[in-house]
């Protein structure tokens, strides 16, 4: 267990780093006293540029049993709210006469997750 940690730590240092970085940043703005929703959008965009929720999925999934069960069941919502997002824009655009719009939009939208889940089959596998 301990070379897995080891070796998952090392792989995603930058992610690590990055989330120390945002963590301090957070810290140094509550103490400032500095806008609460600017420093929420500062700190998601600069988590979803530098990949550092990739290294806290990392540092959860060590915990055994538990991460990676975890891991699975908040990211199939993803999902979920992707469909459910591409239904509700299609019956918006259906009633104003986009229905060939509609109709690459969603094949598109099941291209893309029939592209996640082989990456995350392929991902298992490799």
């Amino acid at each position: 267990m301990f070379q897995r940690t080891k070796t998952i730590l090392v792989e995603h240092w930058k992610a690590f780093a990055f989330l120390i970085l945002a963590g301090g940043f957070v810290y140094i703005g509550l103490i400032l006293e500095w806008d609460k929703e600017i420093m929420a959008g500062l700190v998601l965009l600069f988590g979803i540029l530098s990949h550092a929720f990739a290294g806290l999925v990392a540092l959860v999934a060590l915990v055994p049993f538990i991460g990676p069960l975890l891991i699975k069941v908040l990211s199939i919502p993803i999902f979920w709210l992707l469909n459910a997002g591409g239904y509700f824009v299609s019956i918006i655009f259906v009633k104003k006469g986009y229905g060939s719009s509609v109709v690459k939009s969603r094949v598109l939208t099941i291209v893309l997750l029939v592209g996640v889940v082989i990456g995350f089959i392929l991902g298992k596998i490799i």
